[in-house]
């Protein structure tokens, strides 16, 4: 358990439960999320659609909305999995953008100034969006100028969920007292998926599902669709013993007797991921204590259970 610190030792019954990655295929894409390179004309509402329409499921549900023009790396969520997929909602992002000056800036300028737009700025959503227009705060944690041509400017951006760099352009634009606007934007990341790990069209998810329905091959479409627990990888871990699952499948807060092993960096407020010993995800919680407070403790309550992701009844019943 690669980060994590064991706090007891417990032992998974291999009768309960499965592996993420050992699932049936059809329990796979049941579960299941999507890296999808999202192209430039259509809206990510339009995407889930054709998503939904190309697998035959019920339910398809993106993270991270991306407007018509806009493409790059849009977290697909499958039947159950669409509910994970909302924990990508506040994952931090990063986009690679072009910003078009209206007037010639000499470069040493244009580079203080990005300097400048970086750690807490101040933000106004613009007027199409979905978001009431108030003044409010975003972190931009790097801003990276890759090129300088004329007026034109090619940079990367790494930034809190709900920054939006259309008015981050635009009110660079304004410091340097020239204007600018956003020409072209493409998002190469959104939390644990990368556009330089396992990223696909809608054409090679369409002929993947071809493969498994017509010839009876399941390996490209589990090279495309990846186990919901993708989705949570950006969040601490908290791994639980068999015995509390149940528990909370039905909503119950975790006690500190039910954890084997999470992450030391643990605070009071964070929000965690619960998962079996055999690394399925079951719910998400608040910390209700720090790390420290498991270590010293034996009992009490540790984590609310906020939203539960896995079925009741896919362990057994341990508790009196």
């Amino acid at each position: 358990m690669e980060n994590i610190v064991v706090v007891s030792k417990s032992k998974t019954n291999p009768n309960y439960g499965c592996i993420p990655e050992d699932r049936s295929i059809e329990d796979f894409l049941d579960k299941g999320v999507i890296n999808l390179d999202k192209p430039s004309g259509p809206t990510s509402h339009e995407i889930d659609s054709w998503v939904k329409r190309i697998l035959n499921v019920e339910k398809i549900g993106h993270g991270g909305t991306l407007d018509p023009k806009v493409t790059g790396v849009l977290p697909i969520g499958i039947n159950q999995a669409t509910r994970v997929i909302q924990l990508l909602l506040s994952a931090p992002k990063e986009y690679v953008c072009l910003m078009n000056l209206h007037k010639e800036i000499p470069e040493e300028d244009i580079k203080k100034m990005f300097n400048e737009f970086q750690g807490k700025i101040y933000q106004t959503p613009p007027l199409k969006s979905a978001v009431k227009r108030e003044l409010r705060v975003r972190n931009i944690y790097y801003s990276t100028i890759y090129e300088i041509n004329g007026r034109d400017v090619l940079f990367k951006i790494g930034c809190e969920a709900g920054t939006y760099v259309r008015t981050y352009c635009r009110d660079i634009g304004e410091a340097l007292g020239a204007g600018a606007h956003m020409a072209e934007l493409r998002r190469a990341i959104v939390g644990p998926f990368s556009e330089r790990e396992n990223l696909h069209t809608l054409q090679d998810l369409t002929d993947a599902f071809y493969y498994w329905k017509n010839e009876g091959s399941e390996e490209e479409l589990r090279k495309i669709v990846m186990p919901m627990e993708k989705a949570s990888q950006h969040l601490p871990k908290v791994i639980i013993k068999d015995s509390a699952v149940e528990a909370i499948c039905h909503g119950a807060n975790l006690s500190i007797g039910g954890i084997v092993g999470l992450y030391e960096n643990i605070r009071i407020g964070d929000t965690v991921v619960i998962e079996t010993l055999k690394g399925e995800l079951v719910a998400s919680a608040i910390s209700s204590v720090n790390f420290e407070d498991i270590a010293l403790n034996k009992q009490g309550i540790a984590f609310n259970t906020s939203k539960v992701f896995m079925k009741p009844g896919s362990y057994p019943i341990m508790w009196k």
